[in-house]
């Protein structure tokens, strides 16, 4: 509940900075004199800024298992699949979050990344290469660092700065 608050002031607060912005180097008079309200143009930012944030976070695990190919693991087929999904379990139990989904992707980096919009909701999916180039003890290392970011809502956490980051390119871009 913290992170979305911190979200949503946030976002109040670039709208803020950019009013303030706005009337002390006078662009509130420029943009009245081209017919438009300063004042619309802030509540527009507003709702684009939180709706395009919304929209992301709510498609992240969707458009991750997509983009990635991933293999959701509903029932373990070998050994490797049933200590994957047990280490998950365990290390979520620790952190007090529900069980994501766990899945694998073909590639032959060692990578591994959890997403979702809610603790209790995610996803966390390791990749072949990091399955074939590691050792178990090492892979449990790289559980458990996905796992905090989802105990720590980082997802949420990097929507909002992912939200910020494009909204300053936008804008250098006008």
């Amino acid at each position: 509940m913290k992170r979305i608050a911190l979200f949503v002031l946030t976002n109040v607060l670039v709208v803020v900075v950019l009013g303030v912005v706005a009337s002390v180097f006078g662009l509130n008079r420029f943009l009245s004199a081209n017919g438009l309200d300063l004042g619309a143009l802030l509540g527009f930012a507003l709702v684009m800024g939180f709706g395009g944030a919304i929209i992301s976070l709510l498609i992240s695990k969707p458009m991750a298992k997509f983009s990635a190919g991933v293999r959701i693991i509903n029932q373990p087929s070998n050994a490797d699949e049933a200590w994957i999904v047990e280490t998950v379990r365990k290390l979520s139990d620790q952190a007090g979050i529900g069980m994501p989904e766990v899945a694998i992707y073909d590639s032959p980096d060692m990578n591994a990344f959890a997403t979702g919009m809610r603790r209790d909701s995610a996803l966390v999916a390791v990749s072949t290469g990091l399955l074939r180039g590691m050792k178990q003890n090492e892979i449990d290392a790289v559980i458990g660092h996905e796992i905090s970011h989802i105990a720590n809502g980082d997802m949420v956490t990097l929507t909002l700065i992912q939200d910020r980051k494009s909204t300053r390119l936008n804008s250098s871009h006008l």
